[in-house]
């Protein structure tokens, strides 16, 4: 998912494999990120913060990138904390 250039407006359709949105769901409810997702319908949120969109972006990324590409951006964390 890239948010890079999506504008902060109250809803945004979240696009995430139908498998994965009712987890996603969820852990949103958890950081009081509000949200919906009915049945046969996507996933939105209210993103009104920058913070609820690094959010959105950290859980999104855990279902959509690979296991080494998680690997991969854990280890470029810790190399910035050895700066």
């Amino acid at each position: 998912m890239n948010l890079t250039n999506l504008p902060l407006e109250p809803r945004q359709v979240v696009e995430v494999d139908w498998c994965d949105r009712w987890i996603v769901y969820h852990r949103l409810q958890e950081l009081d990120i509000p949200c919906s997702c009915e049945t046969h319908k996507p996933l939105q949120a209210n993103l009104s913060s920058p913070t609820a969109m690094i959010q959105l972006w950290s859980v999104t990324k855990q279902y959509s990138a690979s296991r080494q590409e998680l690997i991969d951006w854990l280890k470029s964390c810790w190399n910035l904390n050895k700066r």
